[in-house]
């Protein structure tokens, strides 16, 4: 099964797959349901991929004109496969790739915000729940508007309790489902409250 970047400066470059069955790459059609759900907010944005994988989602977005990319995971055949995609698809100047545990990741001080995180963990294991919590307290790692996007097996999902991410939109295709959130600051919270009390 061979995967490519789908659409723009790279587009048809053929990516690496991680050896092993530890990882469960996005499938082409997912990917490019994906890409044409986010639009127009990838063009100068950095993106956050966790749980990285061959870094096919990251690596996408930097070909569609996406600033920078973070690739997270803690498997060394996944890191070392990441950096061989990064530089076959030359996008090693607007990327890092770090060899850590996401969900440890996620509890950093002070942390580079991004505008689009990714999360597609190893399934079954809970781990979608534990970095969407994660992350929903540690806002800081989010910029403004920051959109969250989860890809799981629809057997895997359910409702959680969350104080800053809003849930806006899902999609299933087969045995995916992507659900997309959004991240809205405290201060636009309280502005949008405002209106809406404004409004009765």
């Amino acid at each position: 099964m061979s995967h490519r970047v789908i659409a723009g400066i790279a587009k048809g470059r053929k990516l690496k797959m991680v050896p092993g069955e530890g990882t469960r790459p996005i499938m082409d059609r997912v990917k490019e349901a994906l890409f044409s759900i986010l639009g127009g907010n990838v063009p100068e944005a950095s993106i956050l991929d966790l749980f990285a994988g061959t870094g096919a989602v990251g690596i996408e977005a930097l070909s569609r004109g996406a600033s920078f990319a973070r690739f997270i995971d803690r498997d060394k055949a996944a890191i070392r496969t990441v950096q061989e995609n990064l530089v076959t698809c030359r996008f090693t100047d607007k990327a890092d790739v770090l060899h850590t545990d996401a969900l440890l990741y996620l509890e950093r001080e002070n942390p580079t915000p991004f505008e689009i995180v990714y999360i597609a963990p190893p399934q079954y294991k809970a781990i979608w729940k534990e970095a969407l919590l994660k992350l929903d307290a540690h806002p800081q790692h989010l910029a403004p508007d920051a959109l969250v996007i989860v890809q799981i097996d629809p057997k895997e999902r359910e409702d959680l309790p969350l104080q800053n991410l809003t849930l806006y939109d899902e999609r299933r295709y087969a045995s995916t489902l992507l659900m997309f959130f959004e991240y809205i600051t405290p201060e636009d919270r309280e502005a949008d409250a405002a209106i809406s009390e404004s409004e009765h």
